[in-house]
């Protein structure tokens, strides 16, 4: 399944062109005729230490997207925990002056954001005006992130955080899971106790036991909604600040590896248990915390105006992602 077109017109300036939804935003808004201009650290029209041409593209263009940030998808390094602020708050700050020194700023500006803002969550879901904000290394990233996209007064762009899922598509981080599943590896990510040191503790970056036996909740969403969620905020003009970008039908990890499995028609996975996946995790250098905590978030400002998914549940999503046929067992 595709989405249509954008219906609106104008300049398209996308900082973080070069990442997994950069390149699927820039095909799209190519192949619907808008002038697109590409800001990333190669591979674009311009380059972020480049203020000068940032500012030329952001002035008179309709629309500003914010993508750009170094994976999270490392171990929690001192050098990595840095670079992971860097890389959001300069390239933000880059496209906040530019718009605050626009003739004619942006209508609007779609940064980043993530899920992870909100708490673990096991007990009910995280909206944007119930979801509680929650404590660690990846939370103040998230927190910073959004202070950096409001922290100017900008009062001729509405600005939207766009505090997304995991996002799944092709090319996203479905591809290891695929693999994994194939190799029998594909069950449910299990939590349980684990040493957490005092220098981890005090950067906020060990994750703390929380759901048992793969109930952890798993938010999601596929890359085209996320793509139509901001055709959708363009012609929407009431809404701005947090947006959940967010399937509305969440599952658990137990049934998110069960859904991979059935959709690759692999019969049975082992479940995987919290020593094993910190073991694999320090070898292929990430964290557990990306698939243990219980991310429960749900799109309440996007149904509420009246946005529907082409992606509502999941198994059409995956099954889209590995380009598998509807009808395979």
């Amino acid at each position: 399944m595709t989405s249509p077109a954008p219906s609106a017109t104008g300049r398209v300036v996308i900082g973080g062109s070069t990442g997994f939804m950069g390149r699927h935003l820039v095909s799209r808004f190519q192949a619907a005729g808008r002038e697109v201009v590409t800001v990333s650290r190669s591979g674009a029209d311009l380059r972020w230490d480049d203020q000068h041409g940032i500012d030329a593209a952001v002035d008179g263009a309709t629309l500003v997207i914010g993508l750009a940030g170094k994976s999270v998808n490392c171990r929690y390094t001192p050098e990595n925990r840095a670079a992971i602020f860097r890389s959001r708050l300069d390239t933000t700050a880059a496209l906040s002056g530019a718009i605050a020194r626009a003739a004619e700023p942006p209508a609007l500006w779609v940064n980043s954001s993530t899920a992870t803002i909100y708490r673990h969550a096991e007990d009910r879901p995280m909206t944007e005006s119930t979801g509680e904000i929650g404590s660690g290394f990846s939370v103040e990233v998230a927190k910073a992130w959004e202070r950096a996209l409001f922290a100017e007064e900008l009062p001729g762009t509405r600005r939207v955080a766009l505090r997304s899922a995991i996002v799944l598509g092709h090319g996203g981080v479905l591809g290891p899971l695929k693999n994994l599943a194939r190799l029998g590896m594909g069950g449910a990510q299990w939590d349980g106790r684990w040493p957490i040191g005092r220098a981890r503790r005090a950067a906020g970056t060990g994750h703390e036991f929380g759901a048992r036996r793969g109930r952890q909740r798993f938010s999601w969403v596929h890359v085209d909604d996320v793509a139509r969620i901001i055709d959708f905020l363009e012609q929407t003009p009431s809404l701005d600040g947090p947006v959940n970008a967010a399937a509305p039908n969440p599952v658990d990890n137990t049934t998110f590896m069960a859904t991979v499995r059935r959709v690759l028609g692999v019969p049975f996975g082992p479940p995987m248990p919290r020593w094993m996946l910190e073991l694999g995790a320090i070898g292929i250098r990430t964290e557990t915390e990306l698939i243990l905590k219980s991310r429960w978030v749900v799109p309440e400002k996007l149904e509420a105006a009246g946005f529907a998914f082409s992606y509502p549940t999941l198994e059409p999503a995956i099954r889209e992602s590995f380009d598998a046929p509807a009808g395979r067992a």
